[in-house]
């Protein structure tokens, strides 16, 4: 068989040519020749020869769709050969056959998309998933069924979404398998998981190739199992797996959709098959519940009553995939002809080269449409049982769905869906909405597991082959409180190997380890060295005082921090009585000290302000207005002002005062009697600045990472630079000093400096820790033992039997505590930033009311004067300035006056008016009268 397919592809391997004579069909043609290749008695081919023949009936009675053309599809059955389905192919390639539907595999699908290419003939399969079947390499091969790029995608959604990180692939050796396997391994790889262990099985396996490839299965340590097989003998791996004790507590089994078409087509399975796979987790792809779905299902019994000597055949989405393809080329079809397709075909000049040989190749033709066919078929836009039928840029089907099932008893229960839009999700997506890929809305119901069980399993477990961890543990000099190793034994003791054995036995399993020594025993060994050992693989994992560093987490996982520790700096120190006659300005740092002497003057001057017109004991020349501002302002610091507000703002504003200086003051009595009394140890050596700006050498640990940090992140002179080994080394360098060749300094982590203080009382930490790091145990990259480790680190925390370690071995006496830190901390602004954020804004807003006020009275006393003298801006400022300054009462006896003033003159003026009018009364009779006596007379 294999020779027969190199000499087809050796025929098409070079592309097309055309040449000779052509066959011409009317551009509405009486029928369409398709054709179509699968096994007939398969479990997917036997549903999809229904759903097609129903699909092509569906066509041909609709006159609306080809136009009157009929379709025309010829089945042929590979009958599970591949050799079988590319001689059909090449059949058919002798009856101007415009498309083919199918093959059913993959293998097949690879040769056929060869001669598709060559002679331009649409190759549509509905049940081909391998992701390896591109469009660049394969152009006239589409894919109307999901691509297994995306199922792969699920399956790795559903591995991190549990937190796994090792799975052991199950999978048939052929391109189906392998391809999909390796679109696994990709999925995975993105969210740092990995597969383990690739274990492939032969294409058509019986119960002895299973047995054995099991067997090695169960040796190594991961429990989570994808199975990627195919439907006809899928199930038979679960039936062994029962029989070697696979299928209980602490195993996964993940199965691609080959089970729940097996499921689908064949339900309601045997009860003794159900039993074989209960808590198995699958996969189906999902087809929404439409009218169209709903309407084929109802009418799927009547489609299939006529086969039921082979047993009830069940609607799987195959067969749903199956009827749309045919609909979909139906369309393509259509189109074709509307844009004056024609149905024409050409000889293969390289083919009539053959027509001396028994193949009778040279009677196959190249479709002329072919080109303008496969573009209206990716551009089809329809609506059918499986949904929108619809293409992306890369060939796939839009809106790629998947629910995931579980097993369960003699059914299944759906658990949940995944798509790409939205990922692992309770609900189908909705794609008229943004998707939402946050953590929280990944979500799954819960999942009935292997054994019976609803606690998810670990995932993984030690091989079960008897090797024991290989745990390496430096053999220490110094410092052996930490780790001490006993020569001629394997035993170590210390804290750190206390840590190991407590947070050991709180798993919930047994872990099987043997402690190495690393080192000679004559130095202290790297830590960063004894990690490397991790990654080359000498050592599974290494414990002890390993400092969690950036350079050793790339090369190992590490656990939750045990102890924690960071690079400090000792350094001797003298007891003395702190005599700097500055002390008592130490409480507050200068900003402090600004602020706080800004305030009073502020305070002062508002009061001042808001108590001015009011108030006596604020009036005056100006320069005791001056003093008394001043005098007033610091004074309220020993709450001594002799001055009393009678203003309401004002009284609020020294309230307000008042218990801000009460918080300062006493927070600078209380500073000031740490630094008094407190402190009594001094160092010319401050912290690290101090001790980098002078060019003294710095003793560290040998072995420590100190070093490495120093001259890689600080840019200290190795030359600087001591190495010391053993505590009573450190001592007698700190002693010497650097002018009897000892050291300035030494820099270590605080984990050994607090042990090393412990007896020591003539040195002190001086300064700030200026790193954070701390310890931990390390394990070999994506060890699930790292991450159980650090609960039960947490679990000993938590309850306390850390701290009873950390004190049976690292008991510190009271020289370990006394003057650990040289340097109080000053008082900062940030501390006290809300007392003057309170007191600015009741000033500002006292102000703000009192200005209001005085305009209120200037407008009442003063506007109408200044409007009838009209005088300019700088003269109405200048009535205001004085307004302001002038003394209340004085302003209201002086509007009383005036108002009296207004009153008399309004008075004296109605008098004079009323003498006036008597008189002129008097004069008019007095001239009446002497008129009359003239007349008279």
């Amino acid at each position: 068989m294999n020779i027969v397919w190199l000499l087809v592809l050796m025929v098409f391997y070079n592309g097309v040519a055309s040449n000779g004579g052509s066959t011409n069909v009317s551009t509405r043609p009486e029928f369409v020749n398709v054709g179509a290749v699968f096994s007939f008695n398969s479990i997917v081919g036997k549903v999809a020869k229904v759903a097609i023949e129903a699909a092509i009936e569906d066509v041909n009675s609709d006159p609306a769709v080809l136009g009157g053309t009929k379709m025309i599809v010829q089945m042929q059955d590979s009958n599970y050969s591949g050799f079988l389905g590319i001689v059909e192919v090449l059949r058919f390639m002798e009856k101007d056959t415009v498309a083919i539907i199918g093959p059913q595999n993959a293998v097949t699908a690879h040769i056929i998309s060869h001669i598709a290419n060559e002679l331009q003939v649409p190759l549509l399969s509905f049940s081909v998933t391998d992701p390896t079947l591109s469009s660049l390499q394969f152009p006239f091969f589409v894919r109307t069924t999901q691509n297994d790029l995306h199922q792969m995608a699920a399956v790795a959604a559903m591995i991190d979404h549990y937190g796994w990180k090792e799975v052991i692939a199950l999978y048939v050796d052929d391109d189906y398998g392998r391809n999909g396997i390796a679109a696994l391994g990709d999925m995975l790889a993105e969210r740092r998981c990995k597969i383990s262990y690739k274990a492939p099985l032969v294409l058509d396996p019986n119960q002895s190739n299973i047995t054995d490839l099991l067997v090695k299965v169960a040796l190594t340590e991961s429990r989570i199992i994808v199975l990627h097989a195919y439907a006809g003998w899928g199930p038979q791996v679960f039936t062994v797996a029962k029989y070697l004790g696979m299928m209980g507590t602490g195993y996964v089994w993940i199965a691609t959709h080959w089970l729940t078409t097996q499921i689908d087509t064949n339900s309601p399975l045997p009860s003794s098959m159900m039993d074989d796979m209960q808590g198995v987790l699958t996969l189906r792809m999902y087809t929404p519940e439409t009218e169209l779905k709903r309407k084929f299902v109802s009418r799927w019994s009547n489609l299939t009553s006529g086969q039921t000597s082979k047993g009830k055949i069940g609607l799987n989405a195959y067969g749903l995939y199956a009827y749309d393809t045919v609909w979909l080329l139906a369309h393509a079809i259509n189109a074709f002809f509307d844009q004056g397709g024609n149905i024409s075909f050409s000889n293969d000049s390289r083919l009539t080269q053959l027509r001396r040989g028994d193949l009778n190749l040279d009677a196959m033709s190249i479709f002329n449409g072919g080109n303008l066919l496969l573009r209206n078929i990716l551009q089809v836009n329809m609506t059918g049982i499986t949904g929108l039928v619809k293409f992306t840029p890369d060939r796939n089907l839009i809106h790629p769905v998947f629910e995931i099932i579980n097993v369960i008893g003699t059914g299944i229960r759906k658990i949940g869906y995944w798509s790409n839009y939205s990922g692992l999700s309770v609900v189908p997506p909705e794609y008229t909405k943004p998707p939402n890929r946050s953590s929280s809305h990944q979500s799954l119901y819960g999942v009935i597991w292997p054994g019976q069980t609803t606690q998810k399993p670990r995932g993984w477990v030690f091989p079960n082959n008897g090797r024991h961890l290989k745990i390496g543990v430096p053999k220490r000099v110094s410092f052996r409180e930490f780790v001490s190793y006993a020569e001629g034994s394997d035993m170590f003791t210390g804290y750190c190997i206390d840590v190991f054995t407590a947070a050991l036995n709180m798993l919930p399993y047994a872990v099987p380890y043997k402690f190495i020594p690393f080192g000679d025993g004559v130095k202290n060994p790297t830590s960063t060295e004894l990690v490397h050992k991790i990654q080359t693989g000498e050592f599974d994992g290494a414990i002890g005082d390993i400092a969690i560093i950036t350079n050793r987490t790339r090369m190992a996982d590490f656990t939750q921090p045990f102890i924690e520790s960071g690079l400090v700096v000792v350094a001797p120190v003298r007891t003395t009585l702190n005599s700097n006659p500055w002390a008592f300005l130490r409480p507050f740092n200068p900003m402090m000290w600004g602020v706080t002497a800004a305030f009073f003057l502020i305070v002062g001057t508002v009061v001042w302000i808001l108590e001015h017109r009011l108030n006596d004991d604020f009036r005056g020349p100006p320069k005791k207005q001056i003093i008394t501002i001043l005098w007033f302002s610091f004074s309220t610091w020993f709450f001594a002002h002799r001055e009393n507000t009678v203003s309401t703002l004002g009284r609020l504003v020294l309230i307000i005062w008042l218990f801000v200086v009460l918080i300062i003051n006493s927070s600078y009595t209380a500073s000031l009697t740490s630094i008094l009394t407190v402190q009594q140890l001094s160092s010319s050596i401050k912290g690290l600045d101090t001790l980098l700006a002078s060019n003294d050498p710095i003793g560290y640990q040998q072995g420590s990472f100190a070093r490495g940090y120093l001259t890689g992140e600080l840019n200290v002179d190795e030359s600087r630079l001591i190495p010391l080994i053993m505590p009573d080394d450190y001592a007698k360098a700190l002693k010497d000093g650097p002018q009897r060749g000892g050291v300035a300094a030494v820099i270590d982590e605080r984990a050994y400096i607090e042990l090393f203080l412990s007896s020591r009382c003539d040195f002190s930490i001086v300064g700030q820790e200026f790193t954070k790091t701390g310890w931990g145990f390390a394990f070999a990259r994506d060890s699930p033992l790292s991450v159980d480790m650090s609960t039960a680190i947490l679990k000993l925390s938590e309850n306390g039997d850390l701290q009873r370690i950390h004190d049976k071995w690292l008991i510190s006496s009271s020289c370990a505590s006394q003057g650990a830190k040289l340097q109080v901390d000053r008082l900062q602004l940030k501390s006290f930033w809300g007392l003057f954020v309170l007191c600015g804004s009741a000033c500002f807003l006292a102000l703000i009311i009192y200005f209001i006020n005085m305009l209120r009275q200037f407008s009442k006393h003063y506007t109408e004067e200044v409007i009838s003298a009209g005088s300019s801006m700088s003269a109405r400022l200048q009535t205001f300035i004085s307004f302001v300054d002038e003394k209340e009462e004085e302003v209201k006896s002086r509007s009383k006056r005036r108002q009296m003033e207004r009153m008399s003159n309004r008075s004296a003026s109605e008098d004079e008016s009323m003498y006036n009018s008597k008189r002129r009364h008097i004069d008019q009779s007095s001239s009446r009268m002497s008129l009359d006596n003239g007349n008279n007379a």
